[in-house]
């Protein structure tokens, strides 16, 4: 079954045979739309290079053709941008038999891309750099201070598909390490916007890791890298040599003063191995362990155990998909030091709400003994 959702535009076309009452989307989520369709307007105009001054150029002729209509305004400069794309050649029919002297390429000679339908769009996204970054303040839960942020894309498309639906395309079309460099060089580029004090964390699966590209980004990075947080989340490698290879390659970005984090995908300590070799700085619970914690106390055990675990080997504890005041409490009463959240501050792609972040404090929970609560 296809997790694929409708592109914007057949949304759009089977909203128009409805009848008026399910056209009207609530006021709150117009609002919502147009909050999104005004950020992303914002960080294109925000881009200085002179690579993209012909599309700063031209979306600025959608908005002036659409006074007051910034969402027709977007839709139209995106379909502008793909309907400049260069027309792909027609396929050729294959003969019944190669020809002798030109044999048919073994199926791991071709190139993955080619092969599949939903390259055409990852590879001008890759190509057009269509994507920028948000990040979401992580808060230091004994202090109510933002103490760094998560990096986190965003595809600029017609589409609407959220990030997870582009990374598992880019899986399937053999683009997933060229999206991670991509994301990543966002990420870092408008890093440097951020409050010089706060760290950046960064997700790469470990298969990026491995790449020889890596140090070399870090290197021209406009951010020092001991602001850097490398969070590797993803499958480890089983086999001992591509382990040792993976140790091999954060110990040369550890050396350059980047730190690292290991995100626990909820099955306890199923990655403990990798952990205890590696030895990160910052340990992620996953949000099934977060979710409706105060409500549970056998995952409250759980964490505490962690929490544990997380100070014998020098690490911090941090807490992912915060949502509620009583998780929160829970959390912190449990000894997690860091946590982001919506519940404490949702990701922006606004430079300006970046800013306040430089010194901002919020009450939060009180640890309040082991923070435990029990069904009523």
């Amino acid at each position: 079954m296809s997790t694929r959702k409708p592109s914007f535009r057949a949304l759009t076309n089977s909203g128009m045979r409805a009848s008026p009452e399910t056209v009207e989307p609530p006021l709150e989520q117009l609002r919502g739309l147009r909050r999104q369709v005004l950020e992303i307007i914002d960080e294109v105009f925000s881009d200085s290079s002179q690579a993209t001054d012909a599309v700063r150029e031209q979306l600025r002729q959608h908005i002036a053709a659409h006074p007051g209509r910034p969402e027709e305004a977007l839709l139209d400069h995106l379909f502008s941008l793909r309907s400049q794309q260069p027309d792909q050649p027609e396929p050729q029919p294959e003969p019944d038999q190669p020809e002798p002297d030109q044999p048919e390429p073994a199926p791991d000679q071709q190139h993955p891309s080619s092969q599949h339908p939903s390259s055409q769009r990852l590879e001008a996204v890759l190509r057009d750099r269509m994507l920028m970054t948000a990040f979401q303040p992580v808060f230091d839960l004994t202090t109510g201070t933002v103490v760094g942020a998560e990096a986190l894309t965003r595809f600029v498309s017609d589409s609407g598909d959220p990030a997870d639906y582009w990374f598992a395309e880019a899986e399937d079309s053999g683009l997933r390490t060229d999206l991670e460099f991509a994301a990543v060089e966002s990420g870092l580029d408008a890093a440097s916007k951020l409050p010089p004090h706060l760290f950046v964390a960064l997700k790469l699966s470990p298969e990026v890791c491995l790449d020889p590209r890596l140090p070399v980004l870090f290197d021209q990075a406009p951010v020092a890298p001991a602001r850097v947080v490398l969070e590797i989340s993803g499958k480890f490698p089983q086999e001992q040599d591509q382990a040792a290879s993976l140790d091999a390659a954060v110990a040369r970005l550890r050396s350059a003063g980047v730190r690292l984090s290991v995100e626990n995908t909820g099955s306890f300590f199923a990655e403990a191995s990798h952990i205890l070799r590696l030895k990160p700085e910052m340990i992620k619970l996953d949000r099934n362990l977060t979710a409706g914690l105060n409500l549970d106390p056998l995952r409250q055990e759980l964490v505490e155990a962690e929490v544990r675990f997380a100070r014998k080997i020098g690490a911090a504890l941090t807490a992912q998909r915060i949502e509620t005041e009583a998780e929160l409490a829970a959390l912190s009463g449990l000894g997690v030091t860091l946590g982001q959240g919506f519940h404490l501050g949702r990701p922006s792609v606004q430079p300006r709400e970046w800013a306040k972040w430089g010194g901002r404090a919020r009450h939060l929970a009180s640890p309040g003994g082991r923070g435990r609560t029990t069904r009523s």
